[in-house]
């Protein structure tokens, strides 16, 4: 397909067995290995498109612009599972230049999505069939009678020489494409679900909980729960096991392990309690309140409207898609006090 720009260097296999593994696999994320790609000028890729692993670029390691996980043998591990797809979930954006001469354009593209390639219905087990609440008991251990003396029996025999010929259909000869829901998940659910009982079942969390000092519960959370090596938690990974649209903070998850909150709120939630307590505190008038409350949401949730604003490079308005130059100007004295309002009483964080 591709005459002069890949060799057998395409897929290459990086397992225990190949000498030099490790730096494969590091080679592989820093785009590297086996050299660049001479498919598009400008644009920095390995001449490797491909890597076929047992057992290693699976778990704790980050390759951000990978776009395509491929499962290729049965797993049933739901820990694993999560590791493994999450190679996948990383943020990137691609970017390459392309020059015209002297001049140098550069195109920049964010990676929106990627696909897990499942051959062994590994999704559907996880989400239809493997039990999550299954308490899984070890068999006694009994000791049984000592092995007969030899000799033994021949054992079955051995495959025709022949091989064997497979008249099926090809099953890969068709493919269904699934997306994941906006839900998520069931296996990223029960993941939170999970840390949740384990953030339960901590007497020193608790007992700080109960005391009010929500500083030192976080603390220790960060300390002995998260990023442990059975599971790797830490907050990224619960907000996108939540699908929240916005930065999950530890706080909320303590309040909620406890009874102080009852769900999660949205982001479109939040910035309605923060025009609230703006409302009633500064009480402005009816005839404003539409644009007053555009412009408030836009500058908690939008960097370009607060860049904008704080720079006070207010052209730049006559092509933002939240405020126009128009709706500015309508603020009269309010665009002075709701910059510092927000500066003051709003936690930006969250709404990222």
């Amino acid at each position: 397909m591709f005459p002069g720009k890949y060799n057998s260097d395409f897929a290459v296999q990086v397992t225990s067995s190949i000498t030099d593994a490790q730096q494969m696999s590091v080679s592989f994320a820093n785009n590297n290995l086996s050299g660049h790609t001479r498919f598009l000028q400008g644009y920095i890729s390995s001449k490797t498109r491909v890597c076929v692993t047992v057992g290693m670029m699976t778990t704790g390691y980050d390759c951000e612009d990978l776009l395509n996980v491929v499962l290729l043998r049965p797993i049933f591990s739901p820990t694993d599972f999560i590791q493994i797809k999450g190679r996948g979930t990383r943020k990137y954006t691609f970017r390459y230049q392309e020059k015209d001469g002297t001049q140098v354009t550069v195109h920049e593209k964010a990676k929106e999505a990627f696909k897990l390639l499942d051959f062994f219905a590994i999704c559907e087990y996880f989400e239809e069939h493997f039990n999550y609440d299954e308490e899984i008991k070890l068999p006694p251990i009994r000791l049984g009678p000592p092995a007969p003396p030899g000799p033994y029996p021949p054992g079955p025999p051995q495959p025709p020489l022949g091989g064997y010929a497979n008249v099926d259909l090809d099953p890969l000869s068709t493919y269904v494409e699934s997306p994941v829901p906006l839900y998520g998940m069931k296996i990223d659910r029960k993941f939170y679900e999970q840390f949740e009982e384990k953030v339960k079942q901590d007497e020193v969390v608790r007992t700080l909980y109960e005391k009010g000092d929500i500083k030192s519960a976080e603390e220790h959370v960060r300390t002995f729960l998260f990023d442990r090596p059975e599971d790797f938690v830490n907050l990224e990974k619960l907000r996108t096991a939540l699908h929240l649209d916005r930065r999950l903070t530890l706080r909320e998850i303590i309040e909620k392990v406890f009874g102080g909150l009852d769900r999660f709120k949205s982001k479109e939630e939040l910035l309605d309690e923060e025009m609230a307590k703006f409302v009633s505190i500064h009480k402005p008038d009816a005839g404003h309140m539409p644009v007053i409350r555009q412009f408030f949401k836009a500058y908690i949730t939008d960097n370009e409207v607060r860049d904008i604003v704080e720079k006070r490079e207010f052209n730049r308005l006559a092509t933002n898609p939240k405020v126009s130059l128009a709706d500015f100007k309508a603020l009269n004295s309010w665009r002075d006090v709701i910059p510092e309002y927000v500066k003051d009483y709003v936690h930006l964080n969250q709404f990222m």
